[in-house]
């Protein structure tokens, strides 16, 4: 088929994908020895919250990250469960981040837990299966967590590969593998196919990688959709030309107002701020995206500007950056003159939106962030606002 025509660009691409393994669980094993081969819970312990991860000693039970607490509760009883500390995870992901920052020529942080490396060229120099298998020794050895990684020719063979390579362990799947790699995997292993692609697929027939390659591409477009349908025929035919996009903790997305009438109105100040970091959270969920740091600027009458920054633990929730918002401009608001312009920015951005806070939010607060957010990508960002930032500037 034409679009095979494609492969020859993946053999000239060496890209590595590092996965840190039941990432929670492995941080509180690290801060607490004791929890080591025990059945382990990340989550909240009522009946309403969702397990955020787990370790595998319970998996063999059928619990998995994202299914109720309560169902979890039940399939092992004898699960430890622990609240989460999104602080030590933060704290630990940079860690890690760090080492591989220090050696890797090319990488992004994917998510809290996940960077994808490219390593082309560097076999000119180094072996990359070999240096690909010191780095994980050097993040293990400094971080003390376990990490997997796959090698491959692109980003969504070195993912499948990892998982394959889970727990613990390293696989590279060169060129001619490919293929035979993928074939008798579930089509579950495809990175973007969800419960409802699944199910699509599977209602069509559609067990393995390998069914899926010999359907004619128009017919999965047909039913995945133009863009999702072509997206994923190619990842089961080995094809991905996403480029490893070079990671810096200068992204950011912000929000700022300029005001028409200088102010000392704190009320109406501290409503706009509300409505502005609700405004540019909401951007980062649509995003899939997470923010390791909050910053306030507000600028004087007088032209003087200043600002307040923190790093916080990994997070895309209104109701965790508000606050933390309020904080920042009550510490930096304190010399009482007319404020000019007040802004607001999120940064040090990482994926993973989906993956964090399962375990400080209930599947009701979950359920009710994703209510909220379908109603503003359908009828705008200002359909639906807290009341306390329907107030402004008077």
């Amino acid at each position: 088929m034409k679009k095979k025509m494609n492969l020859p660009l993946a053999a000239d691409r060496t890209v590595a994908h590092l996965d840190l393994d039941s990432f929670f669980v492995s941080v509180e094993r690290l801060m607490n020895s004791s929890l080591v081969g025990k059945p382990i819970l990340i989550g909240g312990n009522s009946d309403r919250a969702v397990v955020a991860s787990c370790s595998y000693e319970t998996r063999k039970f059928g619990v998995h990250s994202a299914m109720p607490m309560k169902l979890a509760r039940q399939l092992c009883p004898e699960a430890i469960i622990i609240r989460g500390d999104m602080e030590a995870y933060s704290r630990e992901s940079k860690k890690v981040t760090e080492v591989i920052a220090a050696s890797a020529p090319l990488y992004e942080k994917a998510s809290i837990d996940e960077h994808y490396l490219d390593l082309t060229g560097m076999d000119r120099f180094f072996g990359c299966w070999q240096w690909s298998q010191e780095l994980r020794q050097k993040i293990m050895k400094e971080t003390g967590l376990p990490i997997s990684f796959g090698l491959s020719v692109n980003k969504t063979v070195s993912k499948i590969a990892t998982g394959q390579a889970k727990p613990n362990g390293q696989l590279q799947v060169v060129q001619d593998q490919v293929q035979p790699f993928l074939s008798p995997l579930s089509i579950r292993k495809i990175p973007g196919v969800g419960q409802k692609s699944y199910q699509l697929l599977r209602n069509m027939g559609v067990p393995t990688i390998e069914v899926l390659r010999m359907i004619p591409v128009e017919l999965v477009q047909k039913v995945l959709g133009k863009e999702g349908g072509l997206s994923i025929w190619q990842k089961a035919n080995g094809i991905d030309t996403t480029p490893v996009v070079p990671y810096t903790e200068q992204k950011s997305i912000s929000t700022e107002q300029t005001f028409a009438t200088d102010t000392t109105d704190i009320a109406g100040l501290t409503s706009l701020l509300v409505a502005m970091t609700e405004e540019i959270a909401f951007e980062l969920r649509k995003q899939g995206k997470l923010a390791g740091c909050i910053t306030i600027k507000i600028r004087y009458a007088n032209f003087d500007t200043h600002t307040q920054q923190l790093s916080i633990p990994y997070t895309a929730s209104d109701h965790t950056l508000i606050s933390r918002a309020k904080e920042l401009f009550q510490k930096l608001y304190q010399r009482r003159m007319l404020i000019r312009l007040i802004g607001v920015r999120l940064s040090n951005l990482v994926q993973g939106f989906q993956q964090i806070h399962l375990f400080e939010d209930t599947a009701e607060l979950t359920n009710l962030y994703q209510a909220m957010d379908k109603i503003r990508f359908r009828y705008g960002v200002e359909a639906v606002k807290r009341a306390v930032g329907l107030g402004g500037i008077s």
